[in-house]
């Protein structure tokens, strides 16, 4: 039911920052957004962000092209993984496994369509996993994650309980007010092109960061 809605309602396009990278995605943001708020709050989940390509995401892929050392070889943590934009990208540039996490059931559906799409394995976990004890990876990665602030709070305290577990973290983000760049390294900065109806800007300024 998640696959058929998604093939319904978005179409494979190009991520704009990684032309190489292909999502299904939305082409008249409102109507999708609408249309699933109505859905969706019947059950309680989540807006449709699995749909779009957002700028946090789109430079934290991009900085793995740029640096592909970074997942080469080794065991990859998607968080809170949307679309599985970041996943996806960890995957093609050599990644020697990627689980992606999200609790939205439409962004499980999201991510077999898009691997699938890209020609990659992308294991998937649902449900909340900031409770728990970190993954047994090596890497976590997550993009646009400060939206809000309780979000925000919550995702530092899992990924700080990684790093002190020696996982290497890196975030990406288009420079939300939510972001707290304490404890993080800033190692790339992107003007990544996006959609002026999900952000303010056609070209919008994201960073990647470590946290040390």
């Amino acid at each position: 039911m998640h696959a058929d809605f998604i093939r319904s309602h978005t179409r494979p396009l190009p991520v704009p920052s990684l032309p190489e990278i292909g999502l299904y995605q939305a082409d008249e943001v409102t109507r999708l957004w609408l249309m699933t708020e109505a859905e969706l709050s019947q059950h309680n989940l989540s807006p449709p962000f699995w749909a779009f390509a957002w700028a946090g995401g789109q430079a934290l892929a991009l900085h793995l092209k740029q640096h592909p050392d970074l997942v080469a070889g080794k065991r990859v943590f998607d968080l809170a993984c949307g679309s599985g934009l970041v996943g996806i990208a960890a995957a093609r540039y050599g990644a020697i496994s990627v689980t992606a996490n999200d609790i939205d059931p439409f962004s499980e559906a999201a991510v077999a369509l898009n691997a699938a799409l890209n020609g990659v394995d992308i294991a998937f976990e649902n449900g909340d996993h900031l409770a728990g004890p970190p993954p047994e990876v090596d890497v976590i990665l997550a993009g646009d994650i400060c939206y809000e602030k309780a979000m925000a709070d919550a995702m530092l305290t899992f990924l700080r309980a990684a790093r002190a577990k020696s996982i290497a973290v890196y975030v990406g983000d288009p420079h939300r007010s939510y972001f707290p760049s304490e404890g993080m390294e800033r190692v790339g900065r992107y003007d990544i092109a996006t959609n002026t109806e999900i952000e303010d800007r056609a070209v919008k300024a994201a960073s990647v960061w470590r946290l040390i």
